[in-house]
């Protein structure tokens, strides 16, 4: 298929959902009943729903085949064996933990290992990372490459870690580091990848300091695909063998399922440490339930376990990354300042680059991200000062970045659906200087402030 221009989906389409195309005037409607925060919205009401890829994707045939097998025993459940083969096929960890879905993972390890005075680096932690670090007390420091920081450039490997400043800081408190985290691919970064060259680089530093290296790693097979087109010595690699490196650098992983499971619902926490193990097997059982299950459906558990197959598939793999692609480059194309190299799972628009008569603190990620459902019903989300710049102790600074993400559910829309989107979104940036900003009404929640705030558009 190489010598063809046209991106073809690797499937066919079984059953289709209706979309329900709204007029301006009523999504304006609906914008204000949610207080202008598109989190808020009815899903009817968004004709292109790019809010986010967890979650979101079309399971396959197989997938619900699968489900089928789903046995519900409470404990020892076979169906808990298919996703536990599964899951170490690709990450051989001892200890693998089910949980309903990623942030139930972060939530466990983080109450067990973190805490007042403690320190997580992270090449950039996503918004439920940082919060479920923050909420014990510890600290979430930031370290990706400067390169990352820069929307506009480019380079191979922008979700890489920055190792000299890992170094300085462990130099000078490793006693306070539980963890260092690394996350493949790097979300808050723009989607972008970490080259097996920066894993083992960090594997070094950390095994100098005696810390542990755990991976957030919810897009691993994306990671393993850029992996494989963008580094030296890697192109005749299989991707589950490029994904079984990266583990094995790892003493640990979070995951959500939601993404490179290819399931609706699901993640787990695994790890090699036996002790670390007991206590967050402990923790799981007061707030997720038994081992065996984790808060997870014995359906649930068989449809990851079958998206753990379909998800390391090259053909799959070679069309996700492509139409994303397709997107930022038709993007790019007319003018539109979006991060390059292009991620995986989502284009981001540089709203900060496109509006820069909005200041950071008015966010301008908000505006754009408004202005696209409003004109075309696009449901995008703010990457910027509304998510990551309100401050464990209330004050407010502007974010590294503001962008917009219009992250692309797996499987779930055609080429048409992504020329409409290019449509609309060449339409706003032509006419971006008449975006206004927006205040965040009091008040405020102290966590994760983007998914429920409620917002007030400047005059």
């Amino acid at each position: 298929m190489d010598r063809w221009r046209t991106i073809i989906e690797p499937f066919r389409i079984h059953a289709v959902e209706p979309i329900r195309l709204t007029s301006r005037a009523e999504r304006l409607r609906a914008i204000e009943a949610a207080d202008w925060n598109l989190f808020n919205l009815h899903a009817d009401d968004v004709v292109i729903d790019l809010l986010t890829d967890s979650g979101t994707g079309a399971m396959s045939r197989d997938q619900w085949a699968a489900i089928q097998h789903g046995d519900e025993s409470y404990a020892g459940s076979p169906s808990w064996y298919v996703f536990l083969e599964a899951v170490q096929e690709l990450f051989p960890f001892r200890h693998v933990i089910p949980t309903h879905q990623g942030r139930a993972a972060e939530k466990i390890l983080f109450s067990v290992i973190a805490g007042p005075g403690k320190i997580v680096p992270n090449n950039t932690h996503f918004d439920t990372t940082r919060a479920n670090v923050e909420f014990t007390g510890a600290e979430a420091v930031d370290l990706v490459i400067p390169e990352g920081r820069q929307p506009a450039l480019e380079h191979p490997f922008k979700g890489n870690m920055d190792v000299a400043a890992l170094e300085r800081l462990l130099a000078e408190r490793a006693a306070d580091v539980p963890v260092v985290f690394v996350t493949v691919t790097n979300n808050s970064g723009g989607g972008q990848p970490v080259s097996l060259e920066n894993l083992r680089a960090v594997r070094a530093v950390c095994d100098r300091y005696g810390v542990p290296l755990f991976l957030d790693a919810c897009r691993f097979a994306e990671n393993a695909w850029f992996i494989k087109t963008r580094e030296p010595g890697q192109a005749e690699r299989a991707i589950p063998d490029i994904v079984r490196e990266m583990a094995s650098l790892a003493d640990g992983m979070t995951m959500s399922a939601k993404k490179d499971g290819l399931a609706n619902i699901g993640g787990w926490l695994a790890m090699n440490d036996d002790g670390l193990a007991e206590r967050c097997r402990n923790l799981l059982i007061l707030t997720e339930g038994f081992p065996t299950y984790g808060g997870l459906a014995g359906r649930d558990l068989e449809a990851i376990a079958q998206g753990l197959r379909e998800v390391v598939e090259e053909d799959y793999l070679r069309y996700r990354i492509r139409s994303t692609a397709y997107l930022g480059e038709a993007l790019d194309a007319v003018g539109v300042p979006v991060v390059k190299p292009f991620g995986g799972h989502a284009v981001y628009i540089d709203a900060r680059a496109l509006l820069p008569h909005i200041p950071p603190l008015e966010y301008p990620g908000q505006a754009l991200a408004v202005a696209l459902y409003v004109e075309g019903g696009i449901r995008g989300c703010e990457i910027g000062t509304v998510m990551f710049g309100r401050r464990p102790d209330g004050s407010e600074a502007p974010a590294p970045m503001d962008l917009v993400r219009l992250a692309i559910p797996r499987r779930t829309y055609t080429q048409s659906h992504v020329d409409y989107v290019i449509e609309v979104v060449r339409w706003v940036a032509e006419r971006a200087s008449e975006l206004r900003g927006y205040r965040i009404l009091e008040p405020q929640p102290p966590q994760l402030r983007h998914f429920t705030a409620r917002f007030q558009p400047l005059a």
